[in-house]
């Protein structure tokens, strides 16, 4: 199927709701409905046969076949290891996830914050399932992926050493929810080892389809507390870490009793009287069950002592659990940043909640075509794909006094953790963002060097990072702006998605790279010398063979210094010449469009350079097949590329 066709057929499917989380896309096509129906008629347990219950699942390094961690690992079912298991007992709670021996505890703080509000967990975790009722040995989860939801099926047997769960499991024994979870979450990445290692809000936002944000707590604004206590009402995931200085300081504990390098879950923010005066307290979860804070308002700590009864009740405090209260001075002051993922999103920073408008493009960086890298290569950078918005509407209200149009612009990378067991990283990515100027009012315009050289961008990513999402919140005036998506270096081949939310409504679109147009030229623009050479040789008739072309053309770039060329060879003129063939144009009207991929592949060199015989020719074709295109589908290709994206309002 051609990629246009393949893009109508999407595009089809989800208008009818596909990739919602009510009409999940089964994951390696693999329906859960019919699988069960299936395994119950035969009276079997269900086997997955695309994940199955072996090393390779496991992992590639340090969980691969031979090496020592899996060593004794045994693949079983959760009635062999209890006499009487349950799928959830007495609700889904925090303390339900505990941390195994693989380093996913940014998964498992995210599971965690997940807990906190039951429908959002019903997403992820669909009800009905059990071990009594319709039992099969077959469950599901549904994750959000790149912009679709997807339902992921798998079988019940989990790795096991010596009898007991090797990686996440309830504190309650008999309790199978989160080690399922974690893994129909591996299966979706390739195995258990490529969840180790990540960032909390990873987790966040494939639980909600929601975008985050991050605070660096030294240079917190003084808001933050409120925007913490806002985001929990609002059921939004927040999550806290303590950076390291080095490998050796991963999870190394604090005389405090603090994880470094460990993900966190926040899960509380109050203000309580202690003494007659207001203190603000956060409470935080260790996704390991234990290791808790130890300084003021831990646990056992006497400032507990000067709060009255009822209100200790009412904070749910709770002893050696993993979770624990601290002032939020010294939250700012340990912990080293705070992540909260925006669920619908909301307006985390406005008195006013406001739902954000959501736009979605899908890209690609192709080596030597449009993986420019940034602007620090000025020969490549204008090559990268251009995504336009334009903003109409200032906020409502703005929190800081300053009129203009909020939005969150996130730059996501695919399919990063499937990767890794092929030694891939992540590539560094960051965006910037450019004014338009332009007088015709145009929306559908492609920045050149003129713009992207030569003007500053008026906002950008905070950094340019190897990490699979960079999100950051910007307000500009009103007004046309493009924004540029790149990897750090030139050549670095990978596909994204652009996400943009903003207060108000704002037009997006896709921009085309190569724009079609036509120019009139008259006698007058024609170099003499080769109207003159040019008779000399086709005779009065003035038309020429391709090896008189051949001739012509050659005659004249010998005389150029400023070219570089070995000279046209007979194919170029050949397809010169066809370009002006009226009958071989619509012979071949059926030939499929040329993409730019085939275009690197036939005429770049290995340094994915195009030498001048060469990008006349590409041209040539080029030409050649847009002005088919144009005659035999004469619709207009600005409509179609208006309609390449997706969006929706909330």
């Amino acid at each position: 199927m051609s990629n246009v066709a393949a893009y109508l057929v999407q595009k089809a499917a989800r208008a009818e709701g596909e990739g919602s989380n009510d009409k999940a896309i089964p994951f390696n096509k693999q329906d859960f409905q019919a699988l069960q129906q299936q395994c119950l008629r035969s009276r079997s347990l269900f086997c997955d046969d695309s994940f199955l219950a072996e090393p390779a699942s496991l992992g590639y390094n340090e969980l691969g076949r031979y090496s020592p961690k899996t060593r004794g690992v045994e693949w079983k079912r959760p009635k062999e290891l209890c006499a009487n298991p349950q799928f959830i007992v007495d609700g889904a709670n925090r303390t339900d996830i505990c941390q195994g021996a693989l380093g996913d505890c940014w998964l498992l703080a995210a599971i965690a914050s997940l807990t906190l509000d039951q429908d959002i967990l019903a997403r992820v975790v669909p009800q009905g399932q059990s071990f009594q009722e319709n039992y099969a040995g077959i469950f599901h989860f549904q994750f959000w992926q790149f912009g679709e939801w997807v339902d992921v099926v798998i079988d019940d047997r989990l790795p096991t050493r010596e009898g007991k769960l090797l990686f996440v499991h309830s504190a309650e024994g008999s309790e199978f929810w989160s080690a399922l979870l974690e893994k129909a979450y591996a299966k979706l990445n390739g195995c258990y080892e490529a969840l180790s290692g990540g960032s909390t809000t990873e987790g966040f936002e494939d639980f909600t389809g929601g975008i985050s944000e991050m605070y660096e707590l030294d240079k917190a604004p003084p808001y933050l507390f409120k925007v913490i206590q806002k985001a929990l009402r609002l059921g939004s995931l927040l999550g806290c870490s303590i950076d390291i200085t080095s490998s050796s300081e991963t999870e190394a504990i604090t005389h405090q009793q603090l994880v470094k390098g460990h993900a966190y879950s926040v899960t509380a923010a109050e203000e309580v009287s202690y003494y007659g005066r207001r203190v603000q307290l956060v409470r935080i979860r260790n996704p390991w069950g234990q290791v808790e804070w130890t300084g003021p308002w831990s646990d056992n700590s006497r400032e507990w002592d000067g709060v009255r009864r009822e209100e200790k009740e009412m904070l749910d405090k709770q002893a050696e659990d993993g979770e624990f209260w601290m002032a939020y001075s010294d939250f700012i002051r340990q912990f080293s940043k705070v992540e909260i993922c925006n669920l619908t999103p909301d307006t985390l920073t406005s008195d006013t909640v406001a739902r954000w408008n959501h736009y979605q493009f899908d890209g690609t960086w192709v080596m030597g075509a449009t993986a420019g890298g940034c602007r620090n290569n000025t020969a490549t950078f204008c090559s990268n794909p251009q995504f336009t918005i334009k903003l109409e509407e200032v906020d409502d209200d703005p929190h800081d006094g300053v009129d203009g149009c909020t939005f969150l612009m996130g730059l996501m990378q695919k399919d990063g953790r499937r990767e890794k067991r092929f030694g891939r990283d992540l590539n560094t990515i960051g965006f910037a963002i450019y004014k338009v100027q332009d007088p015709t009012g145009r929306t559908n315009v492609h920045l050149g060097p003129d713009v992207l050289l030569r003007q500053r961008a008026v906002a950008m990513s905070s950094t340019f990072i190897n990490m699979r999402e960079i999100c950051s919140r910007f307000k500009l005036p009103p007004g046309h702006y493009v924004v540029v998506p790149s990897t750090f270096e030139p050549h670095k081949k990978g596909s994204f998605i652009l996400r943009f939310f903003s207060e108000k409504h704002a037009a997006t679109r896709w921009v085309l790279l190569v724009h079609i147009f036509q120019h009139d030229i008259s006698e007058h623009d024609v170099d003499p010398h080769f109207k003159h050479l040019f008779l000399q040789i086709s005779g009065p008739d003035a038309e020429v063979s391709p090896f008189e072309l051949v001739q012509i053309l050659n005659s004249i770039v010998s005389k150029r210094s400023d070219i570089k060329t070995d000279g046209f060879s007979l194919d170029t003129c050949r397809n010169i010449v066809s370009l002006f063939d009226v009958s071989f144009s619509k012979r071949n009207h059926g030939n499929s469009l040329t993409i730019l991929q085939v275009i690197v592949s036939r005429y770049a060199d290995t340094e994915y350079g195009i030498d001048f015989d060469s990008f006349v020719a590409c041209l040539i074709r080029l030409e050649m097949v847009l002005l088919r295109y144009c005659q035999y589908f004469p619709f207009s290709i600005d409509f179609w590329l208006t309609t390449n994206t997706k969006s929706s309002s909330t």
